[in-house]
């Protein structure tokens, strides 16, 4: 094995998981913050692979992520999907729960790993809820915000003690989004 071997697999690795993010919709910024590569290279794989090969239906978004919390509380359907990611999450071991209910990321900054994680989690998501209302973009500030334990928390359901992601400055009546939707 050359020394260089390990340098290209590095770089082979960036540039399945920015094949994968970029299906994903994922922004510039993400891809980024997760594979290193510079955004001219980032738009240099999506015109290649994607607009110039005739993948159309995958769009490019611009802008900043979402960073709002609203949308994950926005319904009891919304709350289960976002629950659920969390839930993807601790599976993933990108994030952990301690005993009270405190969430915790397990890893100090992305990398490709914690991408490749991500995107599994995503995937697994949307084959739970095949009309999902959370977009790749918002799992991901859903993973970011849920580990700041300040706008979102982990609350207990006080029928069935399952916990459930719950807006920090919304009235809660301690009633998960399973809850809700199987008394409606």
């Amino acid at each position: 094995m050359r020394l260089t071997d390990n340098r290209y697999a590095n770089e082979k690795q960036q540039f399945e998981l920015a094949l994968r993010m970029i299906n994903h919709e994922a922004r510039t910024r993400t891809i980024r913050e997760c594979t290193g590569l510079s955004d001219d290279r980032i738009r240099k794989v999506f015109n290649t692979y994607f607009k110039q090969s005739g993948h159309g239906n995958v769009k490019r978004r611009r802008g900043k992520s979402p960073q709002q919390i609203s949308l994950f509380v926005k319904t009891p359907q919304h709350q289960l999907e976002a629950t659920t990611l969390v839930a993807l999450y601790c599976a993933s071991l990108l994030l952990r729960v301690d005993s009270s209910n405190k969430v915790h990321s397990c890893w100090p900054r992305p990398d490709v790993e914690y991408g490749h994680r991500l995107c599994r989690a995503f995937e697994t998501y949307q084959l739970l809820h095949p009309r999902s209302a959370l977009s790749f973009e918002w799992a991901w500030n859903l993973l970011r915000s849920i580990g700041r334990n300040d706008e979102l928390y982990l609350a207990t359901c006080r029928g069935c003690r399952a916990r459930y992601v719950q807006d920090a400055y919304a009235l809660d009546r301690r009633t998960c989004p399973s809850c809700e939707i199987a008394h409606h």
